[in-house]
């Protein structure tokens, strides 16, 4: 295994957990390939973490309610909401990468209970030590693949599901299917909302299809993207939202289209004419998302 180069900052920091010196980047091998916790240039104690090169996520401990990515951002705002301002939420998330809208919603919503499922364990390890979680957040981190972790979920237990799932740079096959989607509708209370990150390109055949096989599972759906990405002209994310009851789409809107990188956000007639008649997804079809082309993390 490699040296872990942060080891000798962590001596350098000043007692403050995750304090390491700015100019630091902490590089190590994880199960989905070499993690790396770049430094944010304009942030002293914030990093990204990239793995294999791929962007992951992007914390500020000192600020946890920045969400530095745009389909983060979008994220924030379904967990702003999913429920009244500073209502505490029980939330479930599907992929912990580093954590960061988990911290996001403990900084919002406090007394918050979240469980968080991550598959790659030596990554929740570096994580956990470099970018410490607050000791007095109600966060616990689950080993386990997403589909067992979900399983292990009670009925009903969940106001929001967020499902930021990646095995490399593609949402694994088996969390793309109408019977994935049926089990998290099963963990969530009524009035609960599912968000989901999607990555795809054109011709946008992996979008459109998890759009359909979400609508067979849940009445209210929105799509909020990059209007590139939404018009096929190039890869990236869309975070899609979906709910047994009708959803805040005004002020979704409002929110995405007022980012530093604005979105537009699709929903009803509009949505439906996105997705153009694609083919629902069951476990027997079902596929990972689309390799990214290269480049796109250049």
């Amino acid at each position: 295994m490699a040296k872990n180069p942060a080891a000798k900052s962590r001596r350098r920091g000043r007692g403050v957990p995750g304090a390491r010196p700015g100019h630091d980047t902490a590089t190590e091998p994880v199960d989905g390939g070499l993690a790396e916790l770049v430094p944010d240039r304009e942030r002293p104690r914030a990093w990204t973490l990239l793995i294999d090169g791929a962007p992951q996520s992007h914390v500020d401990l000192d600020d946890p309610t920045h969400l530095s990515f745009p389909y983060q951002r979008r994220l924030g705002h379904v967990a702003d909401l999913v429920a009244p301002a500073g209502r505490p939420l029980h939330v479930v998330h599907l992929g912990g990468g580093a954590f960061t809208l988990a911290r996001y919603v403990a900084a919002t919503r406090p007394r918050s209970t979240q469980q968080i499922v991550e598959l790659d364990v030596p990554l929740v390890q570096l994580v956990r030590r470099e970018l410490p979680l607050d000791p007095g957040a109600r966060i616990r981190v689950r080993s386990a693949d997403a589909r067992a972790g979900l399983a292990k979920v009670p009925d009903g237990w969940a106001d929001l599901v967020i499902t930021d799932v990646f095995d490399g740079a593609r949402t694994p096959a088996h969390l793309t299917s109408a019977e994935f989607l049926a089990d998290v509708r099963r963990v969530l209370a009524p009035g609960g909302g599912y968000a989901a990150n999607l990555a795809d390109g054109p011709p946008l055949a992996h979008l459109r299809a998890q759009i359909a096989t979400a609508a067979t599972v849940f009445p209210e759906l929105a799509l909020a993207a990059d209007p590139a990405v939404l018009r096929g002209r190039r890869f990236g994310n869309a975070v899609l939202l979906a709910s047994d009851r009708e959803l805040p789409v005004a002020e979704l809107t409002r929110r995405v289209a007022g980012d530093p990188h604005p979105g537009r956000v699709e929903h009803g007639r509009s949505l439906r004419d996105f997705t153009g008649g694609a083919v629902v997804v069951t476990v027997a079809d079902a596929k990972p998302s689309p390799v990214p082309p290269p480049g796109t993390f250049d």
